[in-house]
């Protein structure tokens, strides 16, 4: 027993030599967590089982407890070891370790045990046993060895570390097959000729796995070890303290149980053992709290929200001093270096994002390091939009650039919070969709920022930012990146001649604009500059999946040569918006563009040499996307009765044309459907050949529905709909092949393609119906039905079945498309009733186009969604209204054939169904609009704007009168009394109570709006506009008034001005604050809070001559003000006009006679200004309301 105790003993005490900064990636945090609490519940048995064993005297069961202790307090260690070390790295200062791509210890241990086992087997007294056992050695490791290269290259992005991995794997595996051969002879005739063609067969192994061996030893494959810093082994100090005391404890607790062992009867003994049981049991709390409180990346998330909110302030600062006007330009840094600070600053955030989101979820270590670089990226990118809105002139991009970074800050911030709360917790399952939605709108609201902030760049000329973008993009072509498992080389393939093609579009529409309108090359470099950036993306996945090595690099090549010609490009846009008349720049431009041109061409023909069936398939689903366009543009002539034929010919001309060249198309779809199995060549053949063949097709129909004549529309547009359908569902087969092409016949591609082939046929189908009914009037209208029908159900496969978008539309374009189903429904149903065949096909051709635009209509909306909920709400309503009106139009094709009084009431039910899925849409358009989105030139809207800069304008009056002081008078009238003071404070409290009052007049315009007194979206012809104008009429007024009242006020106490005039603004402000109050007044509410507001204003003290009133209403608060304003500037009138002594008069009779007169004079000439004053003052006023229509009061004085 005493033996076996020293030995836990020592066992305890080796674990203190376990290294802090072992390299333990692999093990997590939160893993060791859970580890801690089964150990702390084997520790706390084990010390259980010691008490009672040594007590009761059984020492078996006190071996067992010992023997569990001991182990329970290793493992311990061992979980505070790795922690200490995921503590110490997570520090921002500290480096963590990396694994080696390689265990190089087990190529080493390999590779001897190998050379051993060979050895034996040449050896002439090994038994036919041991060379079995060496047989067996040598297939183990070797096997290990080759598992270890298979993985190895896998996780490599060195292509030559690659191909030397695989090679020896092959290399290995294939001498150990000889080997093994070689060994079975052996074993069958156990002769010394087998045993030297066993040791020659020896040889080539050993070698092979040497060579295997030096390889991986590299250092480029080794292991780098961590690196802790100062502050991280600062942080481990709590939980390695810890750990040292629960070891020493652990240390004297056995040594106690040892004694105790021997004498359990002992009372000292056994306190003794109770005393260091205890402290043990300390050491494992002091334990579990140091690692609760070092969680990796917590105080780096505090630190970081605190970085963060300083920059809100920030943000905040500049916004009020944008809404002020009053941001100056900061200096040091031209726009130019502020916008590309931003952008610099925003694309390394976006950069971290993703990175954050994997750290909060899994990665404890690393979310220290990655949140305090966010924060240090986000001062910057606040700082520099803080210099860019000052250095802009418009203060709408102020607000724009400034709101943009709060919203961006903000973003950032959630992430951070969301982060911290997961704190890269694997298992904190709950937390992890929070930490995604957060990453989703920090990466949608940076990106957003980013955009706007390289538009301005561009539109302003500055090249810098988008050169360094593209320089960024070519460098990442030679970088291997993270695969889409989900996406093939196909699909690279596809985005990739899209984005090329759309290079080219600009390049051309640069070299237009160079000549036309060079301020607009800004926006297309962007454009340019961004495609680039995607093409770049996916040329990383097509050049990793491409088999061919020599495309592969062909294809880098051709890339990055374009990003050369982009990169002059955008040089020569930038150059030529600085100095828009230098021909040499245009020149230049004009060469560049035709160059990025020709580098386009290369990157297709590359993609296309390294598949040459999928580029044919790609450029005819491009073809035939053109011909469907061109029969949009035909059935618009039809439409509009315009489709004339060329000559005298009839229907009957063209229709053996249509027909063959449809049984032609049909032979070519099932050439093509064989091709997507069968090699490049044939795909291609067969995608040129359908392509030649439906555009043949397209051609004859558009001859043959002209020959219809053009009093004849709808049977036009009915036989064009029927080959453009035809159209679109082989564009729809071209793509299914495309992506069908290589895979084999479980993959779901190949059932797409089945599908897709199955709709074409029954398009053609519909078609050969079509050209056979097109002239019998009597069967035209059912059979627009039924092709309408048909359409529009495989619309709706199409809308459920894919996310993509064509266009993205707002939510008043949402609800304009809403219009065309209301008017088609009621064709139908007028159709369904009079059981007309033209107005059949008015009602399916109608309806047919009305569906297929609401759809697009509600897809492309749905992007504004801001939550899911919304975005299914605005989807889900557009399926269900194309559904219902799809159930009209079947009712109605039944009520065609069989005509009945009840088939004909239940028209009335379904387009009421109709209707209700009209409303619905419109509901989930008003929803997409979100709460913050308003008409701008709604008169509410604009009353409760005017309101606000009306209170803008009176705080920046009052703000410059608290800024004015009284002149220094050469003589007072009145030590005890100073005017001047009395009329700056008077002015003071008129402005303050002004103020007041039309923000709480703003308030009882929202409040009304809330009562539904007054429409949200009120109309000039609207009663309610009539208050809406009112109100905008009078906010005006008190703006205008006050900032009259401030300057008469600051010109009478500068001595410029005249008493008059101050009188005359004071009085002006309570008339317009009587007209603001009476527009408020009007459909008010008396009880209602805004009004209470209204009326219970306070005014503040003034000194001695404004009257202290609580709760006084905010009109009297006005009225007495200017009141005593109009006092003070009395008083001081009358104290300037007092006369300073007694008046001299002249006692000569002449002199006297002379005085009268001229005063006299004085009085006349007063007499006579003060009747002009009166008449332009009433000229003013009939001027004013003289063309003003009857019961418009907007403007009238109170």
């Amino acid at each position: 027993m005493a033996p076996f105790c020293t030995h836990s003993v020592l066992a305890v005490t080796v674990s203190l030599a376990l290294p802090s900064t072992e390299n333990v990636v692999l093990w997590r945090f939160f893993v060791n967590i859970v580890l801690f609490s089964s150990q702390f519940q084997a520790l706390a048995d084990a010390m259980t089982g010691i008490s009672n064993s040594a007590k009761q005297g059984e020492l078996d069961h006190f071996c067992d407890a010992v023997r569990n202790f001991a182990n329970a307090v290793c493992g311990l260690t061992e979980n505070s070891a790795q922690t200490a070390y995921l503590v110490g790295i997570a520090d921002p200062t500290s480096e963590p370790g990396r694994p080696g791509l390689v265990d190089q210890s087990q190529y080493a241990r390999a590779n001897q045990a190998i050379q051993m086992a060979c050895q034996s087997l040449s050896d002439p007294a090994t038994s036919q046993q041991q060379v079995l056992n060496a047989a067996t050695i040598i297939a183990k490791q070797t096997s290990a060895l080759c598992n270890s290269c298979r993985v190895a290259s896998s996780k490599t992005s060195n292509a030559v570390a690659k191909r030397h991995f695989v090679q020896s794997a092959k290399d290995v595996a294939n001498n150990t097959a000889a080997l093994v051969r070689a060994i079975k002879a052996l074993d069958g005739d156990f002769s010394d000729d087998n045993r030297k063609k066993c040791a020659e067969a020896a040889r080539p192994l050993l070698q092979s796995v040497d060579e295997l061996t030096t390889y991986a030893s590299s250092p480029e494959f080794a292991s780098i070890p961590a690196k802790i810093s100062l502050k991280g082994r600062q942080a481990q100090e709590a939980i390695l303290t810890a750990d040292r005391g629960l070891i020493d404890g652990a240390c004297n607790m056995i040594q106690s149980a040892k004694q105790l062992a021997v004498n359990p009867r002992d009372p000292p003994t056994y306190q003794q053992y109770s005393a260091h049981s205890h402290g043990v049991s300390e050491s494992i709390k002091k334990l579990v709290t140091s690692i609760r409180e070092s969680a990796p990346g917590q105080k780096e998330c505090e630190r970081a929200l605190e970085r963060i909110n300083s920059s809100m302030h920030q943000l905040d600062q500049a916004s009020l001093s944008a809404v002020g006007q009053s941001l100056r330009p900061l200096e040091g840094k031209t726009l130019q270096g502020y916008q590309d600070q931003v952008i610099n600053s925003t694309k390394q955030m976006l950069d971290l994002v993703h990175a954050i989101r994997c750290a909060a979820k899994a990665e404890p270590e690393n979310l220290g390091h990655l949140v305090s670089s966010l924060a240090s990226y986000l001062e910057p990118m606040a700082d520099g939009s803080i210099g860019c809105a000052s250095k802009t002139v418009n203060s709408r991009q102020q607000m724009n650039i400034l709101d943009q970074s709060k919203t961006a800050t903000e973003a950032a911030a959630q992430l951070i919070v969301t982060a911290k709360e997961a704190g890269g917790n694997p298992k904190a399952l709950h937390t992890h969709k929070n930490v995604d939605e957060a990453a989703e709108g920090a990466s949608e609201m940076l990106q957003e920022l980013l955009l706007t902030m390289e538009d301005s760049a561009s539109a302003a000329g500055y090249t810098s930012a988008m050169i360094d973008n593209i320089s960024k993009s070519m460098a990442l072509v030679d970088e291997r990146g993270v695969l889409n498992e989900n996406l093939s080389y196909v699909d690279y393939q596809t985005n990739m001649v899209a984005l090329a093609r759309k290079i080219a579009r600009n390049a051309h529409d640069m070299n237009v604009k160079s000549s036309s309108n060079v301020e607009g090359l800004g926006a297309l470099a962007n454009l340019l500059t961004r495609d680039y950036n995607q093409l770049s993306q996916d040329s990383k996945g097509a050049i990793a999946l491409c088999s061919n090595q020599d495309i592969s690099n062909r294809i880098k090549i051709a890339v990055q040569d374009l990003g050369t010609s982009c990169i002059d490009l955008v040089k020569d846009a930038g150059n030529l918006q600085v100095n828009p008349t230098d021909g040499f720049s245009k020149r230049e431009l004009q060469e560049h563009a035709r160059k990025v041109t020709e580098r386009v061409t290369n990157v297709l023909a590359a993609l296309q040499a390294g598949s040459r069936g999928t580029q044919a398939c790609i450029n005819a689903a491009s073809t035939v996307s053109g011909i469907i366009g061109d029969l949009d543009t035909t059935i618009m002539f039809a439409t509009a009765g315009t489709l004339n034929p060329e000559g005298d010919e009839s229907f009957a001309n063209h229709r053996e044309n249509i027909l063959k060249t449809a049984k032609a198309l049909v032979e070519d779809t099932k050439t093509l459907v064989t091709g997507a199995a069968s090699n490049q060549e044939q795909l291609a053949n067969a995608a040129q050949s359908a392509v030649m063949t439906i555009t043949r097709l397209a051609d004859c129909v558009k001859m043959g529905a002209a020959s219809l004549g053009s009093e004849q529309p709808e049977a036009q547009v009915l036989l064009i709909n029927a080959v453009k359908d035809v159209a679109s569902a082989l564009g729809e087969l071209i793509s299914a092949t495309k992506n069908a092409s290589g895979k084999t016949a479980q993959d779901p591609a190949m059932s797409m393609l089945k599908d897709s082939a199955k709709v074409m046929v029954t398009n053609v189908t519909s078609l050969l119906k079509t050209v056979k009914t097109v002239e019998d009037e009597a069967a035209r209208g059912t059979r627009a039905l039924e092709s309408s029908i048909e359409a529009i159900g495989q619309e709706l496969r199409n809308y459920v079945a894919t996310d993509h978008v064509e266009k993205r539309m707002t939510p008043e374009e949402l609800i304009r498309h809403t219009k065309p189903i209301t008017i088609a429904t009621g064709k139908a149903v007028a159709a369904g009733n009079s059981g007309k065949q033209e107005d059949v096909i008015v009602a399916a051709n109608m309806g047919r186009k009305a569906v297929f635009d609401l759809l697009k209509a509600c897809k492309g909306a749905s992007l504004g969604a801001e939550t899911p909920d919304v975005r299914h709400r605005v989807v889900d309503s557009g399926r269900f209204c194309s559904e219902s009106y799809k159930d009209l139009l079947e009712h109605v094709n039944n009520v065609i054939q069989h005509p009945s009084v009840e088939n004909k009431q239940k028209l009335a039910s379904l387009s009421k169904r109709v209707a209700t899925a009209v409303t619905e849409i419109v509901q989930a358009a008003e929803v997409l609009k979100g709460t913050d989105w308003v008409d701008p030139h709604d008169p509410t809207v604009i009353a409760e704007s005017e309101l606000l800069s009306a209170a803008n304008a009176i705080e920046a009056a009052a703000k410059k009168l608290t800024q004015l002081k009284p002149r220094v008078q050469p003589k007072q009238v009145n030590e005890n009394l100073n005017f001047e003071e009395q009329i700056l404070e008077a002015a003071k409290s008129i402005a303050a109570a002004t103020a007041a009052l039309v923000k709480a007049a703003s308030a009882a315009q929202r409040e009304l709006i809330a009562q539904g007194k007054i429409g949200q979206f009120s109309s000039e012809q609207e009663e309610d506009s009539q208050w809406s104008q009112g109100l905008i009429s009078a906010a005006r007024l008190v703006a205008v008034a006050v900032q009259s009242l401030c300057e008469a006020a600051n010109a009478m106490v500068q001595g410029h001005g005249s008493e008059e005039k101050l009188i005359s603004s004071a009085k002006q402000v309570a008339s317009s604050t009587a007209q603001l109050l009476v527009a408020c007044k009007v459909k008010a509410d008396a009880e209602s809070p805004a009004m209470r507001r209204l009326q219970l204003l306070k005014t503040p003290q003034n000194l001695k001559l404004i009257i202290v009133i609580v709760l006084q209403a905010a009109g009297n608060a006005v009225k007495r003000a200017t009141e005593a304003l109009v006092r003070a500037a009395q008083q001081v009138k009358d104290g300037w006009d007092q006369p300073d002594g007694d008046f001299m008069v002249n006692d000569r009779m002449v002199g006297g006679i002379a005085q009268m007169i001229t005063a006299q004079e004085e009085i006349l000439i007063k007499e006579k200004e003060l009747e002009q004053a009166r008449r332009k003052l009433e000229n003013i006023r009939r001027a004013k309301y003289k063309d003003r229509p009857p019961g418009d009061d907007s403007g009238t004085e109170f």
